[in-house]
């Protein structure tokens, strides 16, 4: 008798035990939680109720919030209309068994009928499959895991609100507390099945009401179980691989190592936009600003773009085409920040210009830059290939589409200069200080211009971002 009670407990333990455990602490083969900025799923449990599902419909739609239902088969079998209407307004309608009745105690034959024959209710009601389960009490076997077809979603936040004794006040404080994005909660609209209070939904209601209006206050936006897992796959496509992180861990080492070694100083307190050191320029004469020239031996301040921030840019963007013009437009806000900083550096004010190598130049005319192709060479050529190494090393491999890696394997690097008088014209008018006070620099039309037109680039630049995300497949 020890030994069958032995064996037992560990046919149990595997058949149903651990894999239960298993997927409630790390979520294997199922859903419990989502990555959102402001998005929250509602589940719901053991429907429908042909007194408290309607109730729960009128409170949805009047928040415009969406929900997921799992609903028990024999329940939704007698309420097909409630179904049609759930699907109709349009809610997810999941799988929580023909009846209320716990996987561990069933054999998979068992299970798999209980699966189908309420797929079927769902079917005839519906004219759709179901593609989500949610076993009761969220218990799985080890057999659940070859569902065919069926996601299992299980919970991050659960209440006890099939107790009618929980009260509506201490039920609402329960879900106040977890009104937080990426949230899976479990709430119940029917108090028919074992173990329930058949008038717990009216405290359900009641709460639901209150944390509602308050997440739509907060910002919060409540969604079906489709949309949260939708969301997800795309934060976790944002996430690097383990060689990625250490290739841009490596690479952000280096600049630190390079701003020591080079002595680079930072614009910009506490979180630099760029860095620059003041250098003798080497190569072709090139044309400034009227008749201004910039020659081999000129002082010159070299600017660098700080990489956690263009890191930081990137991740944000769906293709190396988004990152430029999101770089285009913080250069942008950032420009007079950098005049500032630089003409008030007595050393740096005496260059003959501001110079940078980037392959994100188109635009750069528009804010007071000339742009020069780089001249052939091993410098080029080197410059080109770390830029694009760069680049594809910073934006998310799942973002990136044909179209955008076509503009990518296009960009060339360029020469950027912005002439030292124009960005003591571009400094002052960020002083708000009168010209005058620079009497010594040539006039230069295109600094007072960049002032006067940033608010208007900057709302130009997000409708072109806009059109590169759609263009590039993002």
């Amino acid at each position: 008798m020890q030994n069958l009670l032995i064996l037992l407990f560990y046919g149990l333990t595997f058949y149903a035990f651990l894999p239960g455990l298993i997927s409630r602490l790390f979520g294997f083969r199922a859903f419990k939680r989502g990555r959102a900025k402001r998005e929250i799923a509602l589940t719901f449990d053991d429907g429908p109720d042909p007194r408290y599902t309607p109730q729960l419909l009128e409170l949805l739609e009047r928040y415009n919030a969406k929900a997921t239902f799992f609903v028990v088969g024999a329940h939704a079998e007698k309420h097909p209309k409630l179904l049609k209407r759930m699907q109709a307004e349009g809610h997810v309608i999941g799988i929580h068994n023909y009846e209320h009745k716990t996987n561990w105690l069933m054999r998979p034959k068992t299970v798999k009928r209980q699966i189908e024959r309420t797929n079927e209710v769902i079917v005839n009601a519906t004219g759709q499959n179901a593609v989500y389960y949610r076993p009761p009490w969220g218990i799985v076997n080890i057999f659940d895991y070859s569902l065919r077809n069926l996601q299992i979603i299980l919970w991050s936040s659960l209440f006890g609100d099939w107790r009618y004794k929980v009260g509506a006040k201490r039920l609402e404080q329960r879900m106040m507390k977890k009104l937080r994005p990426g949230e899976v909660m479990l709430l119940h609209d029917c108090g028919m099945t074992p173990g329930a209070d058949e008038n717990a939904p009216e405290n359900m209601l009641r709460a639901l009401d209150n944390v509602l209006r308050e997440g739509v206050r907060r910002g919060f936006r409540f969604i079906a179980i489709d949309e949260l897992i939708g969301l997800t796959d795309k934060a976790k496509a944002l996430v690097p691989s383990r060689s990625k992180r250490t290739m841009i861990a490596l690479w952000l080492t280096w600049e630190r190592l390079f701003h020591w070694l080079f002595r680079t100083k930072p614009i910009g307190s506490p979180d630099p936009s760029f860095h620059y050191r003041i250098i003798k320029y080497h190569g072709r004469t090139l044309p400034l600003s009227e008749d201004r020239e910039l020659a081999s031996g000129d002082p010159i301040v070299e600017i660098h773009f700080d990489n956690k921030l263009l890191l930081e840019l990137a991740h944000k963007s769906s293709s190396p085409v988004a990152t430029a013009i999101r770089l285009v437009r913080e250069m942008e806000k950032r420009l007079p920040i950098m005049a500032k900083t630089i003409t008030s550096d007595p050393a740096a004010s005496q260059a003959r210009a501001v110079y940078g190598v980037t392959m994100i130049h188109r635009g750069a005319d528009r804010l007071g830059f000339t742009v020069h192709p780089l001249p052939n060479g091993l410098f080029a050529k080197m410059s080109k290939l770390y830029l694009h190494f760069l680049m594809r090393v910073l934006t998310p491999p799942s973002k990136r589409g044909k179209t955008s890696d076509r503009h990518a394997s296009g960009m060339t690097p360029h020469i950027l200069l912005f002439d030292m008088p124009g960005l003591f014209k571009l400094a002052s008018a960020a002083h708000d200080e009168p010209m005058e006070s620079f009497r010594h620099a040539p006039d230069n039309r295109a600094a007072e211009q960049t002032m006067k037109s940033i608010p208007k680039r900057i709302e130009l630049e997000d409708e072109l971002e806009g059109a590169a995300l759609g263009k590039s497949g993002g």
